[in-house]
């Protein structure tokens, strides 16, 4: 009994240790968005503290400390690579161009240990079927494929057709799990009796029904309510 108990504080110690030192120290990315280094950094880090959580025989003091140095030592890295361009490029991958005017560039494609399949299912992914239609293509820093079309095939915006479009604002949760988000109406400068006014122009006379409810000044207020009717509605023909 005396070990399950170690192992649960254990747990509850060390994931807390590891929760400040990859937001504090080590950034807020992603896994996925993470270098190589950083990645390397994150399962030397799994394994320590794996066995320490597993084997209460093992000090649980030289695990804390491996992981806060480890963290160091990250940190103290990164900063490096930010300020040395030369040792950058010794301890992360740089982006390689492997596709140009539609044409794939092989030597390049051995370099970063990509197969033809793996390429044309991240470019797939890219929403691209055909890859005569790419400009540029680059395997990133992070393994992930960024993917330039070509003009003829790239989507038309605005800036394309000379017309000036109004610039969109981020939706504010106004209306959360029945109750009114005071904090994000003082922001919008709106009034609680104004969002009442607007939910019941949509039908709910409690707030209590809705789910969330968010607002903003081009798609005013936004509502998904606990329970939706999902009856099917007849379609005329």
């Amino acid at each position: 009994m005396q070990d399950y108990i170690t192992v649960f504080f254990r747990i509850i110690t060390i994931m807390s240790l590891l929760l400040f030192v990859t937001i504090y120290i080590m950034g807020k990315r992603p896994i996925g968005e993470l270098p190589v280094f950083d990645f390397l950094t994150i399962i030397t880090m799994g394994s320590i503290v794996g066995a320490d959580i597993a084997d209460p025989s093992i000090h649980h003091m030289p695990t804390a400390f491996a992981v806060v140095m480890l963290a160091i030592f990250q940190y103290v890295v990164s900063r490096m690579i930010l300020k040395h361009r030369k040792f950058g490029r010794l301890v992360t991958f740089e982006p390689t161009l492997i596709m140009e005017n539609g044409q794939f560039l092989t030597q390049n494609m051995k370099s970063v240990k990509y197969s033809i399949d793996e390429l044309l299912m991240m470019l797939r992914e890219k929403d691209v079927f055909y890859f005569n239609e790419v400009q540029y293509a680059i395997i990133e820093s992070n393994g992930k494929l960024t993917v330039l079309k070509k003009a003829e095939v790239s989507p038309v915006v605005a800036k394309d057709l000379n017309v000036s479009v109004e610039e969109k604002s981020i939706a504010d949760v106004v209306i959360l799990e029945g109750n009114i988000e005071q904090k994000n109406m003082e922001k919008l400068q709106i009034t609680e009796d104004v969002i009442m006014n607007l939910v019941k122009d949509q039908g709910y006379q409690d707030i209590k029904h809705i789910f969330i409810a968010t607002y903003n000044t081009q798609q005013g207020l936004s509502i998904s309510p606990y329970h939706v009717d999902t009856r099917q509605k007849s379609i005329k023909h």
